[in-house]
């Protein structure tokens, strides 16, 4: 368990931060970048939770709860002689789980004619923003592993999060029923 007795540290005054290991990088670095978007996410799927409840609030707070764990995998840089369970890293039961949530709902849902427009409910409309954001995290985490070695398990789980939100959106949308469809052309 992490303990926190203070907020501030003054630590980054300087433009640098700490990461897991304790190494300092700049604030900008790819890794930050990474998961302090994974962190934006996370703080989106809280609004969507505002108006959730049961299994689909239960859903959700699972999600939450997996991307403090992507977070924490994203901030200690695996070493080449990492020894398992020294680090908090992503495994496929995560995603497996993902994957599992996606299909029961997926089941229920007539197929798409259209792209959806972001909305609908308001759960929807928090879940396809932070859908977005995921997909920028996992651009970020993508550009990160060209660099340094990122887990499969994070970058697939980040890839499959997406769609889970996507897929629980329309969910959410009385399972597909109040989706704002695209039409294109319309407005010319």
């Amino acid at each position: 368990m992490v303990r926190l007795t203070r907020i501030y540290t003054k630590g980054g005054d300087k433009g640098e931060t700490s990461l897991g290991n304790g190494a300092r990088v700049p604030k900008q670095s790819l890794r930050v970048e990474a998961y302090g978007t994974v962190d934006e996410a996370n703080a989106v799927i809280s609004l969507a939770r505002l108006h959730t409840q049961g299994a689909d609030d239960a859903m959700l707070a699972r999600i939450q709860n997996d991307l403090f764990d992507l977070g924490a995998d994203l901030c200690t840089p695996a070493a080449a002689t990492e020894a398992p369970g020294s680090a908090l890293r992503m495994v496929a039961a995560q995603v497996e789980r993902l994957e599992a949530e996606i299909d029961a709902m997926n089941a229920e849902l007539a197929p798409l004619n259209s792209f959806i427009l972001p909305g609908g409910s308001p759960a929807a409309a928090h879940l396809h923003l932070a859908r977005t954001i995921a997909r920028r995290a996992e651009r970020h985490i993508c550009a990160l592993a060209r660099e340094e070695n990122v887990g499969e398990q994070t970058i697939a789980y980040i890839n499959r999060l997406s769609d889970h939100l996507f897929v629980m959106a329309r969910w959410l949308n009385e399972k597909g029923a109040s989706d704002v469809l695209w039409r294109p052309g319309a407005n010319r």
